[in-house]
């Protein structure tokens, strides 16, 4: 125990003297901070770090070898075959637990055994289908066409299983429902499921008359393998067109930069933009902190780890205008070592530069207790650190951290969301030409009372009132996801467990409560998501990722339809959106420049064994409903307008309508492009469009405005740009457009 303490302490203090080391060589910033990844991926690589397996699977392996003794060899045996799963060998596994299970002596050891068993075999069919045979359909929930295994032996052997488990143990719900998607794998769902076992309408198409998406990243060449991370949808090279970035949060898990080559394909020009040794990154953002015009990347690193291996830098990524990125974190004074997912930008002072709030993880079993940082912007590249003298200095397990105005006053507050039940309204209380500085509203907002571990969190209008609301999600579990997902299909009570929050803003200072009036009162476990408008209607539409690690968290994405602001319908099925393995990072955007948009998701859990391919979801049209698409320039305000307010009013179907948004990249996990592309129905002008800048609080007013646009505001420019990128059909590595077919072969 006193080794494994001084270990701990030492590894604690080894990116403070990387820090040192590096600090003193000549090397410039980005290559001082590709050494200290690499120091600190080396650091973790050991058995106290319990997202680590593979460390630990091949000290397992040796003990095999040197073991004899009966009970000792059968637990490495167990633990071996657990960590041949995280690691990504499941025949492995399954011949192991298979073994365990011929020399189970009790119903014990049987009992804790096959569960095991099953979810191996599980693992194995998705391994020998899902991934390496991948398709646009693998893995989407209700499984079917080309999403049905075949090669079944992995599915069938785990049929076998939870059959016994469930003979035994008929309420055991997490194999039902595991039972239920094997049954689906093989396309035997419902008419070969057991009655006594079946849990039906699993495949009934849900309501709302939405079109199915399809996804299209492996024809694309976007399906790359990937752990758990970010990802950005933007124009990295102001070209006119969506390019994309992701991240995967391990240190060993390197970037990916994907140029938009404005033909309907992507190039992979990582190596050649310089992020080839910039790793890790459970999230990662894009910011133009530097007032240039060229959007920057920003990544955040070292959540959920414990025992100091959390204590990672995040790493600000400046776009030198010329398809490369520098990494400038110590040149600007943002260097800080702490656990963290989130962060967010924007004005705080309402000096026309852009700062920077981090959310920091402080727990029990983390070394050190970390603090939430805000950086104020100093307009030469660097930044200061405010965070105590701004009363911004929040210490908890901080999951999302979330800026928005919403009290309408001009600033922007931040709202914080907590594993441990902790959140904070911190309202922005600073003075024309004062310091930055923030009270905490919690208690008065009315949201002080739910005390549930939160995660996923985003401010937005949902209900276009003119005032920006709170989502917030729960995703705490006590058991596997597959346990509350069976249970929920059946009908049975669910306890408060992967809930999703909306708080109605009241235009007082305070929020209600209105989850279960607008149907969002589901089981979701959302640890990524974000926000759009998938059919044009001028609402705003939700997808979710459910990234919890746990191999038996089975359970769909999932896609909620506003409905005119009043409900929200769950469409996951109906979308084809409800991918069954783990999303983080996810971003809707007009990809192919046509009004509509599709939705990027990074998918993939925290192990090497949970790698997964990313997925491209395209929105076929959902009607004919008209849009504006606006990239705003600011002057005064921050060159990317972040924090400005759109207004739009029209008359549709002789009805007077506004619809509300605000220049932001979206909800957590995810970023989607700061052109802000706005539904507006069946309106065939737009009577007027209102810009109200952030910093300065100005306002332009444009009349009369024709929709099915691309148009460039430049603040203080009464004359809008009106700019024309060219529809894109996407098109595969053989040059075959890949959309419409394949959306016509699912109606």
């Amino acid at each position: 125990m006193k080794n494994k303490k001084i270990y701990v302490v030492i590894a604690a203090l080894i990116p403070l003297v990387a820090a040192a080391i590096i600090f003193h060589n000549r090397k410039s910033s980005h290559q001082k901070m590709v050494v200290l990844l690499k120091q600190l991926a080396d650091r973790n690589y050991t058995p106290q770090n319990s997202f680590c397996p593979e460390i630990g699977y091949l000290y397992a392996d040796s003990l095999l070898t040197s073991t004899t003794d009966r009970q000792e060899r059968m637990e490495v045996m167990y633990a071996k075959a657990a960590l041949a799963v995280k690691v990504g060998k499941e025949q492995e596994a399954v011949d192991l637990y298979e073994e365990l299970v011929s020399r189970a002596n009790s119903d014990k050891e049987m009992a804790a055994l096959m569960p095991e068993l099953g979810l191996a075999y599980m693992r194995l069919g998705e391994r020998t289908n899902c991934m390496l045979n991948h398709t646009g359909s693998s893995c989407i929930f209700p499984i079917k066409g080309e999403g049905i295994h075949t090669l079944q032996t992995g599915s069938k052997n785990a049929i076998d299983i939870y059959q016994a488990i469930l003979k035994r143990k008929p309420d055991d719900m997490e194999s039902r429902w595991l039972l239920n998607i094997a049954y689906m794998t093989l396309g035997q769902y419902p008419q070969n499921v057991p009655k006594a076992v079946l849990i039906p309408g699993l495949n009934a198409d849900t309501a709302n008359n939405i079109k199915p998406f399809v996804d299209i990243a492996p024809s694309l060449g976007l399906n790359f393998s990937s752990r758990s991370g970010g990802a950005i949808v933007d124009d990295f090279n102001n070209d006119g067109y969506m390019d994309i970035i992701t991240s995967g949060w391990d240190l060993t898990d390197p970037m990916h930069y994907f140029q938009n080559n404005k033909n309907g394909t992507f190039s992979d020009v990582t190596e050649k933009s310089g992020l080839t040794g910039i790793k890790g990154g459970l999230n990662i953002q894009q910011t133009d902190y530097n007032n240039d015009g060229n959007m920057d990347v920003f990544v955040v690193r070292g959540a959920w780890l414990t025992n100091g291996f959390g204590n990672q830098p995040g790493s600000l990524l400046r776009n030198n205008g010329d398809g490369t990125f520098t990494d400038v974190t110590m040149d600007a004074g943002l260097l800080y070592f702490g656990p963290t997912q989130t962060a967010t930008w924007a004005d705080f002072n309402g000096d026309g530069w852009i700062d920077l709030y981090v959310g920091i993880e402080s727990r029990p079993g983390q070394i050190g207790k970390h603090a939430c940082l805000l950086y104020l912007n100093n307009h030469d590249g660097t930044f200061t650190d405010v965070s105590k003298k701004s009363h911004s200095n929040i210490k908890g397990f901080v999951k999302e951290v979330v800026s928005g105005d919403y009290n309408n006053d001009g600033k922007p507050d931040i709202f914080i969301s907590g594993w441990d039940g902790q959140k904070h309204l911190l309202k922005n209380i600073t003075k024309p030409g004062g310091d930055i500085d923030f009270v905490d509203e919690i208690e008065a907002s009315g949201i002080g009372n739910n005390k549930a571990r939160t995660f996923t969190t985003w401010f937005y209008d949902y209900d276009n009132d003119g005032w920006q609301d709170i989502l917030v999600s729960n995703s705490y579990f006590s058991k596997s996801l597959a346990y509350y997902a069976g249970a929920e299909a059946l009908g049975k009570p669910v306890p408060q467990a992967g809930n999703v929050y909306l708080y109605h803003n009241n235009h007082n200072g305070t929020f209600t409560n209105v989850t279960e009036q607008v149907g969002l009162n589901k089981v979701v476990f959302s640890m990524g998501g974000n926000f759009g408008d998938i059919d044009n209607d001028g609402y705003l539409d939700m997808y979710f990722g459910t990234g919890n690690p746990d191999y038996k968290s089975l359970i769909p994405n999932k896609m909620f339809h506003n409905i005119g602001g009043k409900k929200f319908v769950d469409v996951t099925t109906t979308s084809r959106t409800g991918n069954l393995q783990k999303g983080h990072g996810v971003a809707f955007a007009d990809i192919r420049n046509i009004g509509t948009q599709d939705i990027f998701e990074q998918i993939g859990g925290a192990f090497s064994g949970d790698a997964y391919t990313s997925s491209l979801y395209l929105n076929p049209g959902q009607n004919n409903n008209n849009w504006i698409s606006l990239k705003l320039v600011g002057v005064k305000a921050n060159k990317a307008a972040v924090g400005s307010r759109i207004k739009i009013t029209f008359t549709e179907n002789g009805a007077k309508r506004t619809v509300y948004k605000v220049v932001s990249s979206g909800g957590s996990l995810g970023s989607s492009p700061m052109q802000q592309e706005v539904g507006i129905g069946q309106a065939k002008s737009i009577d007027e469009l209102e810009i109200t800048w952030a910093g300065s609080s100005t306002i332009q007013k444009f009349r009369n405005v024709a929709p099915r646009q691309f148009l460039q505001i430049t603040e203080g420019d009464n004359k809008f740009k009106v700019n024309h990128p060219a529809k894109l059909t996407f098109k595969d590595k053989k040059g075959v457009a890949v959309c419409m077919p394949m959306v016509a072969s699912l109606k």
